[in-house]
This record gives structure tokens, C-alpha cells and sequence, in this order.
């Protein structure tokens, strides 16, 4: 067992990697806000929409292989409590080959991919024209951008989370300095914040690796044998499987939610956009939790011990909960001043008002699915994900068929509750079993 495995479960752990998390999350929107002001000292609307738009297009595109950083995270962590070090370097080297191999794909094919995005999401022919300038410098990153998932899922696994702020703040920063000197400096406009994105992405996975430079350390890394061990590789692809369509599940849960809000209307569509802010302040903060427990929840599992990925459930938990609570007292307190902040219209403030209260209750509503969430992918009980993802969605269908017709905007809230709720009920229900068979 290795040392790692045998170091107790303690408070201070657990936020050791949580507290990173949430720092790092942090960084995100204001990248994104610096993208948008730059282009938008041009004083044109059309770079503006292009910018958004081929951001939007490479980001849906490359969260399909979001699921390396949480399959990785899960199967890296039970070789650390295993002790099994050689496993770990080899998880990294074949969720880096993934990387690669995808991105060389999106770049062979990113004709097919562009005519393919623009024909589900037309634009003006000028918006088009600067966001296929844009794609087609930005598109040279996708294997750095894919390979940092797995970087990430390592480096958590690895209980390195303060690495994860580094990596973010120095791909992040990086951005927005080198957005400010193509574009206010050297006038490059749209291609300059594509270069801008591209030299980060590199820049940031030469960091990552230089993080992750422990695994390379050994031969293991290079260990053709057990890095494409065929029962490893099925087990890989399992597990990412698994995780890939409840990813997709969820993901499409949510795009459903923003589309029936369309259906009510202008003004409660857009005070469901400014509500949805919420929600993402909430999973900026429960992510780091679930991440911890992610990672230690994995690491005990692969030191078959029971009673330690009970204690890593239950404290990483704990914060989770407080921080909650705290955010669900904040929304409902201080929710009409982030209102008037974000929105001018005295209709979409007076309609986000109204449906205020869902938000608030999220994230006491949402903190056990996350939690769970983490349990299970740190021990990498994906098809059980599976499945609870599947029965979840089942009955929110249900819930919008019913609660919409009857109760609009409020049933619409209720029922992405429903699904929040029904995702904890259906992974707690599984919960015995797997420490039961952890005991076994």
C-alpha cells in the first residue's frame, strides 16, 4: 500500500485540493470577458459574433473528451492507493495517445467539421467568414486542448490540485495578455485572440506535462507492454465510455431547458440566462468537493479500504454542504443586487426576481448529486452512473410534461430540480453496494 493510501483522511486534505479547484474554475469566465472586450474595442459587432461562435463550436466539440479528465481522475487515483506507481505514468501516456490521435483527426477534418457546425448554426455571411479564420488557427490546438484533460484528471488523481490553479492561471493569464497585444496592440482582430488561445494552449500543456513530470520519470511511461495491455485498454474504454454518455445525458438535459425556456417567451428566457449564472457560481464551488472526493475516494478504493473511502465520502461532503448552505443563504439574500448587476431591463430583473428561489434552492438541491458524482467516478462505478443518469433523465421528461403545461417557468425550474434530485437519489440507492463490495 503506498504511502499516500495510508495518510489519514483529514480536513486539511481535503480542502488541499478542493480550495485549488475553485480558484482555478475562477479564472474561466474572466478569460472569457477579456476575449469578448478586446474584440469588442474594434467597435463591430460581426468579430464579436465570431469570436462567441467558434468558441462555442470548439468547446462542444472538444467536451466530448471531457471524459479523460474524470476517467483518468478515477482509475490514476486507485493505482496511487494501490500503490501501483508503474500504472499511473502509463494511465497518463494512454490518455495523452487519445489526445493526440483525436486531435489529428479534428485537424484533418476540420473542413468537414466547420461546414458541419455552420449548417446546424448559421450565421451572417460575415460573421461566418471571420469565425472560419478564426477556427481554422484555433483548430491547430486541439490535441494540446484534449491532452490537458487528461493532464488535469492526473494531476488531481495525484492529490495535486495547487498544479491545476498553476496550469490554469498560467494558460489564462497568458490568453489575456497575448489577447491585448495582438489585438489593442498589433491589430490583428479576430485571428490575433485565435493565436492569442492557440500559443496558450501549447504554452499550457508543455506546463502540464512538466507538472506530470513524475510520471515519466521511470520507463513506465514508454512500457509499450502495459501501456497497451488489452485488458487495461477495455477497462479504459469502459469506464470513459460510461462517462461520455452521461455526460452527454446531462449536457442535454440542461440544452433542453434553455430551449423550452425559449418557448416562454423573451423576457423569461432571458431572466433563466441570468438565474443560470447562479448555478454556475454553485458549480464552481461543488466542483472543487466533488473533485476531492474524486481523488481520495479513488485512492482508497484502490487500497481496498472500506472504511477510509467512507471517511473521504463523508468529509469532503461535509464541505460541500457548508459551502451550500452558504451559497443558498447569498443567493437568496443578495440575489436582486447580482440581478440588477448582470441585467438593465427593468422586465427581465423583475421576471429573475420572481423565479429567484429556484436558484437559491439550487445549491442544497444539486449538492448531493455532485458528491456523488465524485464518489462513483473515483471508484469508477461508471456504469452505475450510467444507468442513474438514464432512470434521472426518464423522470425529468416526466416532470417537464407534467409541470410545464401547468405552472411555465416555475414548472420548468422545478422539474431541472427533479433532475438534481432524482441524480442523488438513484447514485445513493447504489451506495451500499459499492462498499459493500469494496468489503467483499
Amino acid at each position: 500500500m503506498s504511502a499516500v493510501a495510508e495518510a489519514p483522511i483529514t480536513h486539511s486534505r481535503v480542502l488541499k485540493i478542493a480550495v485549488p479547484i475553485v480558484l482555478a474554475n475562477v479564472t474561466v469566465p474572466i478569460l472569457g470577458a477579456v476575449d469578448t472586450g478586446v474584440v469588442g474595442q474594434m467597435g463591430e459587432a460581426a468579430p464579436i459574433g465570431a469570436v462567441g461562435i467558434g468558441a462555442v463550436i470548439l468547446s462542444t466539440v472538444y467536451w466530448i473528451f471531457g471524459f479523460l479528465r474524470m476517467g483518468t481522475t478515477g482509475l490514476a487515483s486507485q493505482a496511487r492507493g494501490a500503490g501501483d506507481i508503474a500504472e499511473t505514468g502509463a494511465l497518463l501516456m494512454r490518455g495523452l495517445l487519445v489526445a493526440g490521435l483525436a486531435g489529428a483527426i479534428f485537424i484533418l477534418f476540420q473542413s468537414a467539421l466547420f461546414w458541419g457546425a455552420f449548417a446546424l448554426a448559421p450565421a451572417s455571411a460575415e460573421v461566418e467568414s471571420l469565425a472560419r479564420d478564426y477556427l481554422s488557427i484555433r483548430i491547430w490546438g486541439a490535441p494540446a486542448t484534449i491532452a490537458l484533460y487528461a493532464v488535469t484528471g492526473w494531476l488531481i488523481a495525484m492529490e495535486r490540485a495547487r498544479g491545476v490553479f498553476i496550469l490554469q492561471l498560467w494558460m489564462n493569464g497568458l490568453n489575456i495578455l497575448l489577447d491585448l497585444w495582438f489585438v489593442l496592440g498589433l491589430g490583428w482582430g479576430v485571428e490575433g485572440v485565435a493565436l492569442a488561445t492557440l500559443i496558450a494552449e501549447w504554452c499550457a500543456l508543455a506546463l502540464g506535462l512538466w507538472l506530470c513530470r513524475d510520471a515519466f520519470g521511470g520507463n513506465q511511461w514508454r512500457d509499450g507492454a502495459r501501456v497497451f495491455d488489452p485488458a487495461r485498454l477495455r477497462r479504459m474504454l469502459q469506464v470513459n465510455g460510461d462517462i461520455m454518455v452521461r455526460s452527454v445525458l446531462l449536457t442535454g438535459s440542461f440544452t433542453s431547458f434553455l430551449f423550452i425556456g425559449a418557448d416562454l417567451g423573451d423576457v423569461q428566457l432571458a431572466a433563466n440566462q441570468v438565474l443560470l449564472q447562479f448555478l454556475h457560481i454553485t458549480a464552481f464551488a461543488l466542483d472543487g468537493f466533488a473533485f476531492s472526493a474524486e481523488a481520495l475516494v479513488g485512492g482508497a478504493v484502490g487500497a481496498k479500504n472500506r472504511l477510509r473511502m467512507r471517511q473521504a465520502a463523508y468529509m469532503a461532503s461535509l464541505w460541500a454542504v457548508g459551502s451550500s448552505v452558504v451559497l443558498t443563504v447569498g443567493f437568496y439574500v443578495l440575489g436582486g443586487v447580482i440581478i440588477d448587476v448582470m441585467t438593465t431591463s427593468p422586465e427581465v430583473r423583475e421576471a429573475a426576481r420572481v423565479f429567484l428561489i429556484w436558484a437559491a434552492l439550487a445549491p442544497l438541491l444539486s449538492v448531493a448529486s455532485y458528491m456523488l458524482d465524485g464518489v462513483f467516478i473515483g471508484a469508477t462505478w461508471t456504469r452505475d452512473m450510467r444507468i442513474a443518469m438514464i432512470q434521472s433523465v426518464g423522470l425529468y421528461v416526466v416532470a417537464l410534461v407534467v409541470l410545464v403545461p401547468s405552472f411555465g417557468n416555475h414548472g420548468l425550474w422545478a422539474a431541472l430540480m427533479v433532475l438534481n434530485v432524482t441524480r442523488a437519489v438513484t447514485l445513493a440507492l447504489r451506495y451500499s453496494r459499492l462498499e459493500a463490495q469494496l468489503a467483499a
